[in-house]
């Protein structure tokens, strides 16, 4: 029977995400005066000021909206967030930038004070929900604010949660029990009065992807509870590259392997090959031409190196290195790995590939756009073909560019690999880069091959 006294909860009246557009909005506001004081020694705004203020606040609020970072971040990663807010403000300011401009109104301000009004408001706004993240994050790691749980389980589908149970209070959810799935009537009456009894938020559904039918049933079951349902499937024996969620056309998509270089990321991951590229060409220029008239005083035969090589999305592309063997011909179609004592490899073709000298020819494939600073070396297109049917999602470290040096690499995985175990455990190296890559990672493999990735024992 339906309550006729019923009172709206707090954030039932106040939606979280309309508090959080009018603290924002009251933030930038305040980083407006601030900024004012500091530009004029005044707190007293001219008209036309406190307009400029009230159009900024609302331009970054609007945006904000638009991008989703006012939705619950119950879950989600705090840097992911904040990058996501950071993005909203550089739209905003590419707005207020064009308002300016068609309104013709820039000259009436002070450049200093919008560039410190956009500075402090951002620092105001960034603190704030950093704290309100850790707050939040201590309540619920004392138990407070929480969602409870209740997990459908069948086998080890739930294993991933279960890994997770201590840390998921931390992102606002707490396991109440696990249920293993069940096939009759009487299941689905105990589904129904743990779900009453437990007063649980939500029901997570672990199941394998064969397990449609009951998800259907799990659903119809539970059409008269207004827990919320979500469904985890279980992929564990599926190799994922960059999983996520996408919309096409207003369906919702399953990716299981996809390349992480898209829109911005792509941008980036270019900027960053032609910046450090050009700087790194630049200045090996003379050790380059060292080399190069070593190696012509020293064999016969051409300074570069050669050969076709695999890119991206399996496009053939020549690599460029300095030669460090005789010049010999194979087979067609055959290409034999250099491995300890070879006597292909020259006195000085030895010191080149110990210190990876030879591999300075590639930075020009990184400027041409074939190859990336960072990423899976590329293999020999014999290799390629002789490995893809025997490791697992080998060609999936195709998805990017290839690399000059890589995660693999600096982790030890260089030179020859004559087992088959020495290349699943590059290849999976590599994938773990690609569904990990950021910035960060590139300069951090970039710092570690400077370090300790130069010189090697590897043939």
């Amino acid at each position: 029977m339906p309550q006729l006294n019923y009172s709206p909860t707090f954030a039932e009246r106040y939606p979280i995400a309309f508090i959080a557009g009018v603290t924002d909005f009251l933030l930038i506001v305040a980083g407006s005066y601030v900024a004012h004081w500091l530009r004029f020694n005044d707190w007293f705004m001219l008209d036309h000021y406190l307009v400029a203020t009230l159009v900024i606040a609302l331009v970054i609020v609007i945006c904000q909206f638009a991008l989703g970072t006012y939705l619950s971040w119950r879950g989600r990663h705090l840097w992911a967030q904040l990058g996501r807010m950071f993005v909203g403000w550089l739209l905003a300011l590419a707005v207020v930038a064009s308002i300016a401009v068609l309104l013709k109104v820039a000259e009436n301000y002070s450049r200093i004070w919008l560039i410190s009004t956009l500075a402090v408001a951002l620092a105001f706004v960034t603190v704030f929900r950093v704290s309100v993240h850790v707050f939040l994050r201590q309540l619920r790691i004392h138990g407070r604010n929480l969602k409870q749980v209740l997990v459908v389980e069948l086998q080890n589908a739930a294993a991933p949660v279960r890994a997770m149970l201590d840390e998921l209070p931390e992102h606002g959810f707490a396991i109440t029990c696990f249920l293993p799935l069940g096939n009759d009537d009487a299941w689905y009456d105990t589904l129904r009065q743990k779900v009453v009894a437990t007063a649980v938020h939500e029901v997570w559904l672990c199941l394998p992807l064969n397990q449609g039918e009951a998800i259907k049933q799990v659903m119809y079951a539970l059409r008269h509870q207004t827990v919320d349902v979500r469904y985890i499937p279980d992929l564990g024996d599926l190799p994922l590259l960059n999983h996520r969620i996408s919309h096409i056309g207003g369906l919702y998509t399953l990716d299981i392997s996809r390349s992480p270089m898209e829109g911005p990321a792509r941008v980036i991951k270019r900027l960053e090959d032609l910046i450090l590229g050009a700087i790194i060409s630049v200045l090996m220029l003379p050790v380059c031409a060292v080399i190069a008239v070593a190696i012509k005083l020293t064999s016969k035969g051409p300074v570069i190196f050669k050969q076709y090589r695999m890119g991206i999305n399996g496009r053939r592309f020549k690599v460029y290195k300095f030669r460090s063997m005789e010049v010999h011909e194979e087979e067609s179609g055959q290409v034999t790995q250099a491995r300890f004592g070879d006597p292909r490899i020259t006195k000085l073709g030895a010191f080149l590939r110990r210190t990876s000298l030879d591999e300075l020819p590639q930075f020009y494939n990184v400027l041409q756009g074939r190859m990336s600073i960072v990423g899976p070396r590329p293999h020999a297109l014999a290799h390629n073909e002789y490995y893809k049917d025997l490791v697992e999602s080998y060609m999936q470290r195709h998805k990017v560019k290839p690399g000059i040096t890589g995660w693999a690499q600096v982790n030890g995985l260089r030179g020859e690999t004559d087992t088959l175990e020495k290349m699943e455990r590059r290849v999976q190296y590599d994938l773990w880069y690609i569904d990990n890559w950021s910035l960060w990672l590139d300069l951090k493999i970039i710092a570690l091959t400077v370090w300790k990735g130069f010189i090697n024992e590897q043939p």
